[in-house]
């Protein structure tokens, strides 16, 4: 019931800047120049779970970026969705201009973009599915620019995981191996849609991102890239861009 009246607040009342608290702006030009002023980059953990695609970045996971994305997960600014997505199609897009993309000619349907899934338990506390929310944003940006891009939210969690903040990455790795599953169905948008892009908001060890794309592939997909808003400053001096 969070939902509507945080939109309805949004639409009435002044906001401020989530990245830094500059008044009457849901995110002012500084903070947006930290989120779209540099093109998108592969970025690389280290170490590198097994399974995991290239990975896409638009930003650093610091300053204004982090205090936007936990505004946006975190305290329901569901006016950031909207410029944050257009963040996350930079990097899905960064994904098909490399090697590591699609042949946009050759496939058979349109770019399927499928988030990351959240526990049922988060969703139902924050009131709202950010990383779809996010990931419909960016499909809206996609469609604007040209690419034939839809959602598919076919990735659900069949057990509990413990939440991943402040656990390394050998036990992030333990505790997502085997979560996810694509529901029942997911098979038949695989044979008739495009190829898959993971996306989530952010990848700091690339566990949950390497999770997912076993499940995809488990289930026929194929998986060509992922693609985050934000990434651990660290994973961004791992790979040669």
């Amino acid at each position: 019931m969070r939902g509507w009246w945080q939109e309805l607040a949004g639409l009435v009342a002044p906001v401020d800047c989530a990245g830094c608290g500059l008044p009457r702006s849901v995110l002012c030009g500084e903070c947006g120049a930290e989120l779209w002023g540099r093109p998108a980059r592969r970025v690389r953990p280290d170490p590198v779970p097994a399974g995991l695609p290239p990975v896409y970045a638009a930003a650093r996971y610091e300053g204004g970026v982090r205090s936007a994305l936990i505004a946006h997960k975190e305290r329901g600014g569901l006016a950031l969705a909207d410029p944050l997505g257009a963040a996350l199609a930079g990097a899905v897009g960064a994904a098909g201009r490399s090697g590591a993309g699609w042949d946009v000619r050759g496939r058979r349907g349109p770019l399927l973009l499928v988030p990351v899934p959240s526990a049922r338990s988060a969703v139902a506390g924050r009131g709202q599915d950010a990383g779809r929310r996010l990931a419909l944003a960016a499909a809206r940006a996609l469609r604007g620019s040209g690419t034939s891009a839809r959602v598919a939210a076919v990735l659900r969690l069949r057990r509990p995981v413990l939440d991943q903040s402040g656990v390394d990455a050998r036990r992030r790795v333990a505790n997502v191996a085997g979560a996810m599953e694509a529901v029942r169905g997911a098979e038949r948008l695989w044979r008739s849609g495009g190829p898959v892009v993971l996306v989530d908001d952010l990848m700091t060890t690339g566990a949950s991102l390497a999770e997912a794309a076993r499940a995809v592939t488990a289930g026929d997909g194929r998986v060509v890239a992922a693609a985050v808003i934000a990434a651990a400053p660290r994973t961004f001096g791992n790979h040669r861009n």
